[in-house]
């Protein structure tokens, strides 16, 4: 795809660290050699040379004809691996946020694209020996594309939580889809899974099977589950056949009238597809007009998503006074656009608190409701991400106290434009979001503590997710913390710390079930950032 039409689909990805050490790679000083002139030749490699990505963009092995998802032809010319590769290799260049990290290597010593994409990365660890780029990946862009614009994957409609992806294994439902095969078979969270398709979940071997029952890969895929349903003392065995299931965004929207006034709760899924816009205004009329005193959103499965609509939500909480002329985030590239985003061409603005709805919403333009409130209660875990984490670090850049309940969120101020080449789009970490104060540095997540240092450390409890209980039910454990803390200041004295973090550490675990290449690129892309903003929205 041509610059000027890059879909401005921008996903937040994690790294572990800031270090900025070199080892190999042009650091884009003015002692480097001049770039090689454009040609048409079959691109050849010299080491710290760096042809201008257009050379090479949208010359492909394979070129496609057609049109994509919004009826635009595709851009692809005759070329070869050899032009694709070296499109990625000046891609990451130019625009990756640790490019002087990078070692250049040839491009022809590699095989396929996507094999030489792998080591266009950085290799340095962080002070805890992580990796510090641990979300490089890339996804065939038709999927790609039809995840994004409609938010419908295939699947069963139930979000499995893998509380330990290697022996002994343990996997819950965390919540289902309306209307999905999940809720056709009443599946219900808390439901353990202890067998796909005659495979033991707990200690077997084949992870293969595992994954393919859990994850399938297309609609129409038919798997056999042996199941536990919460409360239960035996077991069932249902079928379900994958299909295209849409997200419902906003579930289990409750107001609680409680002693000391009404408290407003949402399950809140995914900033991920646009219909999550309108759910939202709506359950804020409800809670504007049942005159709400404080609020819980529930983030604990929230992966991210679009950041407008993320900008919204904390607009809806903070009001217009709060919000008024203040930054929601900001993006830092690397050092050779400081002021130009390399992508667009645009200059770098900020994001602001946006106060109106997009063409999308059933009242285009129109103003935003809001319950003009100075705390949130946010409920959080792992797997609390990315535009999530920017709702939390956004408000609290305007000193809108966030309360934190629940687990350390997963730890993704950083973003990129996912970009399509030849049939695939690849998503390589491009830069970082900052709040108005300047902050982002939240690579380890916001963790729930007892003290406010006023940037990763956010007041709160710590407590574990509870699968005894549905959600929205008050007496599940992080929703009860917050109702409790609310009253008292002070987390109860039940909270706990979890057991299991729901991590990417299980990535290198023998048997975990997040080895498989294809359970990794779902996760991945369950925790983005999208910017694509509405036209009318921006300023």
């Amino acid at each position: 795809m041509k610059k000027e039409n890059l879909k401005l689909k921008l996903l937040s990805l994690a790294a572990s660290g800031l270090l900025l050490t070199a080892c190999g790679g042009s650091g884009g000083d003015s002692d480097s050699p001049e770039p090689e002139p454009p040609t048409s030749e079959a691109p050849t490699w010299t080491s710290g040379v760096f042809a201008d990505e257009d050379n090479f963009k949208d010359r492909c092995e394979n070129p496609r004809s057609g049109v994509d998802i919004d009826g635009n032809p595709w851009p692809d010319q005759a070329g070869s691996h050899l032009f694709e590769k070296h499109w990625l290799r000046s891609w990451s260049n130019n625009t990756y946020l640790w490019y002087d990290e990078i070692q250049d290597q040839n491009p022809a010593s590699f095989g396929v694209p996507t094999e030489y994409f792998d080591v266009l990365k950085t290799e340095e660890l962080t002070s805890s020996g992580a990796q510090k780029d641990n979300f490089h990946f890339f996804q065939d862009t038709n999927d790609y594309q039809q995840r994004v614009s409609s938010g419908s994957s295939s699947g069963y409609g139930a979000r499995f939580f893998l509380i330990q992806s290697a022996p002994p294994r343990k996997i819950v439902v965390a919540y289902t889809e309306p209307s999905s095969p999940a809720t056709g078979v009443n599946l219900t969270r808390g439901a353990e899974i202890l067998e796909v398709d005659g495979v033991d979940v707990v200690n077997g071997s084949d992870t293969a099977t595992l994954n393919a029952g859990l994850f399938p890969a297309n609609d129409g895929e038919t798997h056999e589950f042996v199941i536990r349903d919460l409360g239960a003392s035996g077991t069932r065995t249902v079928s379900m056949t994958s299909a295209t299931v849409t997200a419902d965004p906003v579930q289990n929207e409750q107001v609680f009238d409680t002693a000391s006034g009404k408290v407003g709760y949402m399950q809140f899924n995914t900033f991920g597809t646009r219909i999550a816009e309108q759910e939202i205004i709506d359950a804020f009329v409800d809670f504007s007009n049942e005159g709400v005193q404080d609020l819980v959103v529930d983030l604990r499965y929230n992966g991210g998503g679009f950041l407008f609509i993320s900008s919204q939500l904390a607009y809806m909480v903070a009001g217009q006074a709060q919000t008024d002329g203040q930054i929601y985030e900001e993006t830092v590239w690397n050092n050779k656009h400081p002021n130009t985003n390399p992508v667009t061409g645009a200059a770098l603005e900020p994001t602001p608190f946006y106060n109106t709805t997009s063409s999308e919403a059933t009242a285009p333009g129109g103003t935003l409701p809001s319950v003009n409130l100075n705390r949130v209660f946010v409920l959080s875990t792992a797997g609390t991400c990315s535009a999530s984490e920017a709702f939390i670090n956004g408000l609290r850049g305007i000193d809108v106290e966030v309360v934190l309940i629940g687990d350390t969120t997963c730890g993704k101020p950083y973003g990129f434009f996912a970009t399509d080449n030849c049939g695939t789009t690849y998503f390589t970490i491009q830069f970082r979001g900052e709040n108005q104060k300047g902050f982002g540095q939240y690579a380890d997540g916001f963790v729930p503590s007892s003290t406010d240092n006023g940037q990763d450390f956010v007041q709160g409890c710590t407590v574990a997710d509870d699968f005894d209980h549905l959600l929205g039910d008050p007496d599940e454990a992080m929703l009860a913390a917050a109702l409790d803390y609310r009253n008292t200041g002070s987390c109860p004295t039940t909270a706990a710390k979890p057991a299991q973090r729901h991590s990417y550490k299980g990535f290198t675990e023998e048997g975990s079930l997040l080895k498989s290449q294809r359970v990794q690129e779902r996760l991945f892309l369950e925790q983005n950032r999208i910017m694509e903003t509405p036209k009318e929205l921006k300023q």
